[in-house]
């Protein structure tokens, strides 16, 4: 049960919110498992670039995420842990 977890540390299951670093633009997503996966809902694949490069991370950490498109960097804005 996710929602029993707590702390900064962007793990599975984890909502995040994350700031692109060239476009300011905002996003939130949550890290779930492959069947539950959903882009335009903002849930994302454990084994996706963008979740492998946040995993670990902490608030205010920036991760930078290489994707086919070229490089993207996003700060950590804040890690919630949500019952879904």
């Amino acid at each position: 049960d996710v929602s029993k977890l707590s702390g900064d540390k962007v793990v599975f299951g984890a909502t995040v919110d994350l700031l692109d670093c060239d476009s300011g633009d905002e996003r939130t997503i949550t890290i779930v498992g492959e069947d539950e996966a959903n882009i335009e809902q903002g849930l994302i694949n454990f084994v996706s670039p963008l979740a492998r490069a946040l995993i670990g991370k902490r608030v205010d950490d920036v991760a930078q995420v290489k994707l086919p498109a070229g490089q993207k960097e996003y700060e950590i804005r804040g890690v919630r842990f949500e019952a879904p």
